[in-house]
């Protein structure tokens, strides 16, 4: 039987079938109601996108009632378990998990991609000393369509691929290269004696140690955390990528949209105001008199509660184990009881249960980017390079995806009309 939804319009007595397709109805289908053959049809006004499907995709399911997160149907917890970045990377971009020899190609590929043109070294050293790492992240990604012109040649699937390559092969580069700057130190370049994540950290922290050794347990934790930001569906920054990338531009300047979308405190910027909040609490004393704060609407409560995830995020669970690892080589951070009674007393707390606010993937990541001796403002860069593959894959399947059309929302104009202009001669008269 096929599913539909009767539309009476009142205005006009007007009624109207509209199939349901996938829990989805068309807004096409919507435009179809008139109040009036001349007058416009109806349209949806949905600030934000919070109930509208933008695009058919096989990357990322979530539940977030009941907690799921899926990368092309693997759970996530045996992804972050079982699997590595690199592999992680793979299965969203090709959509299936590699054989042993596909999985050594597309490792040497990367592997021997990371090193970026001299060039571009010039271009990120010409930033100030203080530049913000996400900015110059931001302005190196898109600076490096003018190196690779053939990049916008997006119809030929081979030079599709040799992009992707590049990309997540570079991103780790640019990002390491933007923490030296801010360090004022010189650039390292990448190892390829080494794995994804530990050629990483050896561009990081590498000083004048003829070989960088990563603790594995740190190198572990790192691929983790890259893996759980790998992707998540359409948020703020895939869906920034794939407005972008609908002009069919270059898949650098669609990416560094991303990027930019990450930039901002609402999308990236959670965890750091997780650190901040839990540094103002100080101690597990102090916490009480908090949440109290919170419940009176003084204080916010962050990195709990997720705009998708109406249930425990399934990234925070992983995190949390991750922390423990790190600890192990850094020492526990005297913030981590914080956390955890914190978390403790809103779990079980009614306020809390009531509204569904469990612990999301920032609560426990900024302790541990700040165990790893990062600075805040390079949280969000780390979040940048595990995205990486998620945005190649949505940005992939926005190219390859017949119904997809250049990004146009529509608008309600709400300004004055039709207003008779008058010369300056004698307005200012």
């Amino acid at each position: 039987m096929t599913e539909s939804l009767t539309v009476r319009d009142n205005r006009t007595g007007m009624e109207y079938d509209v199939p349901i397709v996938d829990g989805t109805i068309r807004a096409a289908d919507i435009g179809q109601i008139k109040a009036a053959d001349d007058a416009p049809g109806l349209a949806v006004y949905d600030p934000g996108f919070v109930n509208t499907a933008s695009c058919r995709s096989a990357i990322t399911y979530i539940d977030g009632d009941k907690g799921i997160l899926e990368y092309r149907g693997y759970p996530i917890e045996q992804l972050a378990e079982k699997s590595s970045f690199l592999e992680v990377a793979y299965l969203l971009v090709f959509g299936e998990l590699p054989t042993k020899e596909q999985f050594d190609k597309w490792v040497h590929a990367i592997t021997y991609h990371t090193f970026v043109h001299e060039n571009i070294k010039g271009f990120m050293q010409g930033f100030r000393y203080d530049a913000h790492p996400m900015g110059m992240l931001m302005a190196s990604v898109g600076a490096m369509s003018t190196f690779y012109p053939d990049a916008g040649l997006i119809g030929d699937a081979d030079n599709r691929h040799l992009q992707v390559v590049r990309m997540i092969a570079k991103m780790p580069t640019l990002g390491a290269w933007s923490f030296r700057h801010a360090q004022g130190k010189p650039y390292v370049y990448p190892d390829n004696d080494l794995s994804y994540t530990e050629n990483f950290l050896s561009m990081l922290f590498k000083m004048s140690e003829p070989k960088y050794a990563a603790d594995p347990r740190i190198v572990k934790a790192l691929d983790t955390l890259f893996i759980l930001h790998a992707d998540h569906e359409q948020n703020a920054s895939a869906n920034a990528v794939r407005a972008v990338g609908s002009t069919q531009v270059d898949p650098y300047s669609a990416v560094s949209a991303g990027i930019g979308a990450l930039f901002g405190p609402l999308h990236g910027g959670a965890n750091e105001a997780v650190l901040r909040m839990l540094k103002r609490i100080g101690t597990v004393e102090n916490i009480p008199a908090f949440i109290e704060g919170v419940k009176a609407g003084n204080e916010r409560l962050m990195g709990f509660g997720h705009r998708v995830y109406k249930n425990f995020d399934p990234r925070a669970k992983i995190i949390k184990k991750a922390c423990d690892d790190v600890f192990e080589v850094t020492g526990v951070n005297p913030l981590l009881a914080v956390a955890k009674e914190l978390e403790r007393i809103a779990l079980e707390d009614e306020y809390f249960i009531k509204r569904r606010l469990y612990p999301n993937v920032d609560f426990y990541s900024g302790l541990i980017y700040e165990a790893l001796q990062f600075p805040p403002e390079f949280f969000t860069v780390l979040f940048a390079i595990g995205r990486t593959p998620g945005w190649l894959a949505q940005w992939l399947e926005l190219t390859t995806d017949k119904e997809q059309k250049i990004a146009r929302p529509k608008q309600i104009y709400t300004g004055p009309r039709t207003l008779d202009f008058v010369p300056a001669s004698e307005r200012w008269a």
